[in-house]
């Protein structure tokens, strides 16, 4: 074998010595490559069944949503219809529901988001939800200035489960007699009517409350109409009772857009808000807050105005289309 032996100025080969032994390695000994070695294995060797797999998982998941969606779509609404809706709703509108309900009250809201949803399905409940949307802001509505003056709602004006139950008790008494069919079909629209009417009188009257402790120049007791401190129980204000009265309107409007009633009908649950409201105001002066009428808070004061406001529009309901 030869050698490349660098020496300036030349460049020459020399030899280099093999041993016998070497050379015969050399030239009998071969090596195996790497591939050689290693035997060959198919990675996939079914590569059509995850492609089946992802095919038959979006399958499952379609069909699993075409269920809900029918189940949520049921007519008419169920209980498993009711709470699945009432959950994706609550779930999607939590950011909302967070800004005016505390957690507690939240548990509250969905019962009866759930009840009016079996009774009255997505037209009733867009009635409380548009309640619950314009009472929040209206609460909303200069919370520093309400502070500082001792006349806001306590955590911001975040409701709790009393809170709830106090604006609901009446509509979801009137949900359950339709649930259960109470009076049979001819009472079906009356018991629609004093849930309406619920709502119409609740929002009138926190919106009032609010606007007045808001904006209200001058306030006035109702039974002597005597000039009071805003927040004063049983004080009135121009400006609250207008507003109070445009948002019972505004939701008794909703109501006859969805067709839950006519115009005639709408029509009675504002007038019945307003007599409602007066009542409620006549309570809080008198004997809210009074000696031996402790137990008579805002809560149980807001049972007695939504009552007021249900059993007035239906009485007046009899009363108008009598035969």
């Amino acid at each position: 074998m030869m050698a490349l032996s660098m020496s300036a100025p030349f460049l020459r080969l020399r030899p280099v010595s093999v041993s016998p032994f070497q050379s015969q390695f050399h030239h009998s000994t071969s090596f195996p490559s790497r591939r050689a070695l290693i035997p060959f294995q198919n990675p996939n060797p079914n590569p059509s069944r995850p492609l089946k797999m992802v095919v038959a998982h979006a399958g499952s998941v379609h069909s699993a949503v075409s269920e809900a969606m029918k189940l949520i779509q049921s007519s008419p609404p169920t209980w498993p219809s009711a709470l699945l809706t009432n959950l994706v709703i609550f779930v999607l509108g939590s950011p909302i529901l967070v800004s005016g309900l505390s957690l507690s009250g939240i548990g509250a809201a969905f019962l009866l988001g759930t009840l009016t949803w079996r009774a009255f399905g997505p037209p009733g409940f867009l009635l409380v939800a548009t309640y619950f949307i314009i009472g929040t802001a209206a609460t909303k509505v200069k919370m520093a200035q309400k502070e500082a003056q001792g006349v806001a709602e306590k955590r911001k004006g975040r409701r709790g489960p009393a809170s709830v139950i106090g604006s609901s008790a009446a509509g979801c008494v009137c949900a359950v007699l339709s649930i259960f069919g109470v009076g049979g079909e001819a009472f079906s629209r009356v018991w629609k009517l004093g849930f309406v009417a619920s709502f119409c009188t609740k929002l009138s009257d926190t919106v009032s409350s609010e606007v007045g402790k808001a904006y209200g120049k001058t306030t006035y007791l109702v039974t002597t109409l005597k000039v009071v401190p805003r927040g004063t129980e049983g004080a009135v204000s121009v400006e609250g009772t207008i507003a109070g009265l445009l948002a019972s309107f505004l939701l008794a409007f909703i109501s006859c857009l969805m067709a839950e009633l006519g115009a005639a009908e709408g029509l009675i649950c504002v007038i019945a808000s307003q007599i409602a409201n007066v009542g409620e105001s006549i309570i809080g002066a008198v004997l809210q807050e009074k000696e031996g009428f402790r137990w008579l808070n805002n809560d149980v004061v807001n049972i007695i105005n939504i009552s007021m406001g249900s059993i007035i529009a239906v009485l007046m309901q009899q009363v108008a289309f009598r035969n």
